[in-house]
C-alpha cells in the first residue's frame, strides 16, 4: 500500500499556510491590531502630484496644485457611478459645514451625472477638477473609490483613506488629524 503521493501533499499543504496567514489577518483585523484601510502610500510625507484639472462642464471653477495650499484639507477622489461615494457622501457634508476644507477630484464621469450626482446630494466641495482620463487619480495612486486624502497646509499628503469614511474613520483618523495640523 502506497502513501500519499507528494502531488497531494503540497497543494493541501500550500492551502493550509495561506488559510492560516489569512486567518492570522483577519483576527488582527479583528482586535484592532491591523487596519483593513490602511494601506502604505509613496506619496505619504510628499507635495501632492502636481495637476490641473477643468471643473466638470457646467459648473464653475476647476482644481489644481495651487488650490490646496494654505491650510489642513481633504481631496476625495469621488465619481456618481460609485456606490460607497453615495455612502460617505453625507459625512463629507457634514465635514464642509464644520468647515474643513474638502476638494473634489471627480473621476471617469460624465458631466451631466455628476452634476446630477452633487445636485441630489449635495455639494461638499470647494472645488472640484473634472479627471475624465483618470490621468490624475493614478498619479495621485488611486485604485479604488473613493480614496480619500488629508493634506497638510503646505499641501503635503499626510494620510491616505481607501474605500468609503465611515463615522468611526472620522473621529479616530480624520478629525484627530486635522486638528493634529492646525485645522
Amino acid at each position: 500500500m502506497a502513501g500519499p503521493r507528494l502531488s497531494t501533499i503540497v497543494p493541501v499543504a500550500a492551502f493550509a499556510a495561506l488559510a492560516a496567514v489569512f486567518a492570522v489577518y483577519l483576527y488582527q483585523i479583528g482586535t484592532g491590531e491591523k487596519d483593513a484601510a490602511a494601506v502604505p502610500s509613496a506619496l505619504i510625507g510628499k507635495p501632492a502630484p502636481a495637476f490641473d484639472l477643468p471643473p466638470i462642464e457646467g459648473m464653475a471653477g476647476g482644481l489644481g496644485t495651487a488650490d490646496l495650499k494654505g491650510e489642513a484639507a481633504l481631496v476625495n477622489v469621488f465619481a456618481s457611478w460609485c456606490p460607497p461615494c453615495r455612502q460617505e457622501h453625507p459625512l463629507l457634508m457634514r465635514l464642509a459645514r464644520a468647515g474643513v476644507p474638502v476638494y473634489g477630484i471627480n473621476i471617469k464621469d460624465e458631466p451631466a451625472a455628476a452634476r446630477a450626482f452633487l445636485d441630489r446630494l449635495g455639494n461638499p466641495y470647494r472645488r472640484i477638477g473634472a479627471d475624465r482620463s483618470g490621468r490624475v487619480a493614478i498619479d495621485w495612486g488611486v485604485y479604488g473609490y473613493p480614496e480619500t486624502f488629508v493634506l497638510d497646509r503646505s499641501g503635503r499628503i499626510r494620510y491616505k483613506h481607501i474605500g468609503p469614511i465611515l463615522a468611526h474613520d472620522l473621529e479616530t483618523r480624520i478629525l484627530p488629524l486635522l486638528e493634529e495640523l492646525g485645522r
